[in-house]
C-alpha cells in the first residue's frame, strides 16, 4: 500500500494561496490519500494503558486535557484554537483528496468523510447528508466531486448546525484518531505532551505502519531511543519521535513545513512541560497562540 498521507499541513487561510503550488507537488491519486479509517495504529505493547496511565499522570483523556490538545491541534490545522467552529468548515483545497472538511478534516477521497457520513446516518436516519452516501463510494481514492456537486457543501454546512452531526464528528474523531493514539502513548509511559505529540501525528500522517504513517514514525523513534515503558528517557524518546516525524513530513511538498514540531511540541519539550500544563504559548506558521489555563 502506498505511504499513508493527511491533509497539509499549511493553515487553510493559506490553502487557497498555494493551490497552484499543490496541484503540481501533490498528485490526485489514492497513493496520497489517508489509509481507510479501519487501519488501526500498532497493537500496545504488553504494559496496559491502564496502568501506563497511572504512572503518567492527568492524560489527554481528562476533559480538560482533551479540550487544550483540541486546541493546540486546530491552532495548525486551522490557524485558530475555536476548534468547535470547524464543524462547518468545507472546501477542497486542491491536494487530491477531494472535498476536506469538519473538526479533523475528514475527506471524501480518503475514506473517513464516507466513514463519517454512514455512522450520522445510524445516529439518525433521514438526515440531510444521507442521500450523498452512494456519491462518497465512488468518489473514495479519487478527487472527484461527481454527484456531491453543486449543493454538498451548502448541505454540509446545514448539518453543522445539527447537535446529532456534531456528535457524529466527535465520535468518529476519538474512534479513529484520539482514542487509539492516547492509548498508544499511555501505554508507552508517555505524559500528556506524549499523548497530545501522537495525536497531532496521526491526525496529519493516518494510522497504519507505513514508513511516513504515525505507526512508523513511531517505529523509527523506538530504533533511536527506548519508550519510558522499556525504561528509558521520556524527553530523549520524544526528541526522537519528533525528530523521525519531521523527516517524514519534509518527504512529501504537502508536509515540509515544520512549524507544529519545531514551533509548538519541541517548544514544550523543552520547557520540560510533560503535563502540558498551561500558561502555553506557541508559534505555528508565523502566528502566535496562547492559552492560559
Amino acid at each position: 500500500m502506498p505511504p499513508a498521507h493527511a491533509r497539509p499541513t499549511r493553515p487553510r487561510a493559506l490553502h487557497i494561496a498555494m493551490a497552484a503550488v499543490l496541484i503540481t507537488a501533490v498528485t490526485a491519486t489514492v497513493a496520497n490519500a489517508r489509509p481507510h479509517r479501519t487501519t488501526q495504529p500498532p497493537a500496545p505493547g504488553s504494559s496496559s494503558s491502564a496502568s501506563a496511565k497511572s504512572d503518567t499522570g492527568n492524560g489527554l483523556d481528562d476533559p480538560h486535557l482533551k479540550d487544550i490538545a483540541q486546541q493546540i491541534v486546530s491552532s495548525a490545522e486551522n490557524s485558530s484554537l475555536d476548534w468547535k467552529a470547524q464543524f462547518a468548515y468545507i472546501e477542497d483545497i486542491k491536494d487530491g483528496r477531494g472535498y476536506t472538511a469538519g473538526i479533523i478534516g475528514f475527506c471524501s477521497g480518503t475514506g473517513d468523510m464516507l466513514d463519517l457520513v454512514e455512522h450520522y446516518e445510524k445516529l439518525k436516519p433521514g438526515n440531510p447528508l444521507g442521500k450523498y452516501l452512494p456519491a462518497l463510494r465512488k468518489v473514495n481514492n479519487s478527487s472527484s466531486h461527481a454527484g456531491l456537486d453543486p449543493d454538498f457543501v451548502g448541505e454540509w454546512k446545514k448539518a453543522a448546525q445539527d447537535p446529532v452531526f456534531q456528535q457524529a464528528q466527535t465520535d468518529e474523531r476519538d474512534r479513529v484518531y484520539f482514542n487509539p493514539s492516547v492509548m498508544q502513548a499511555q501505554t508507552d509511559g508517555l505524559h500528556a505532551l506524549g499523548q497530545l505529540i501522537y495525536y497531532d501525528a496521526i491526525v496529519m500522517h493516518g494510522p497504519g505502519n507505513e514508513p511516513v504513517s504515525f505507526g512508523g514514525i513511531r517505529a523509527a523513534a523506538m530504533k533511536k531511543a527506548r519508550t519510558p515503558a522499556q525504561g528509558g528517557d521520556e524527553k530523549a524518546y520524544l526528541a526522537a519521535f519528533l525528530d523521525a516525524r519531521r523527516a517524514a513530513m519534509k518527504t512529501e511538498a504537502a508536509h515540509e513545513e515544520t512549524d507544529r514540531v519545531d514551533t509548538e511540541q519541541l517548544v514544550f519539550l523543552k520547557a520540560g512541560n510533560l503535563d502540558l500544563k498551561p500558561p502555553l504559548a506557541w508559534k505555528v506558521y508565523g502566528e502566535s497562540f496562547r492559552i492560559d489555563s
